[in-house]
């Protein structure tokens, strides 16, 4: 496991929640991230994904005309 970092390392890394990162591992967000029995493992040299989730408070409707 040299090259794999845990969810609390990958939190340390980059500033967010281990929460966060299992939802992103979940998801599949985390290229190369692995569940290794009951725990995610990351590749040393992933990147933080890009944040996707709406911060104004209001959803985005796309109209079809």
């Amino acid at each position: 496991m040299d090259h794999f970092i845990t969810l609390k390392e990958a939190s340390e890394k980059w500033g967010i929640s281990e929460r966060r990162i299992r939802i992103l591992c979940t998801d599949g967000r985390i290229e190369g991230a692995t569940k290794m029995g009951p725990m995610w493992v990351i590749p040393f040299d992933s990147e933080k994904p890009e944040d996707k989730r709406i911060k104004s408070g209001k959803y985005i409707k796309n109209k079809i005309e």
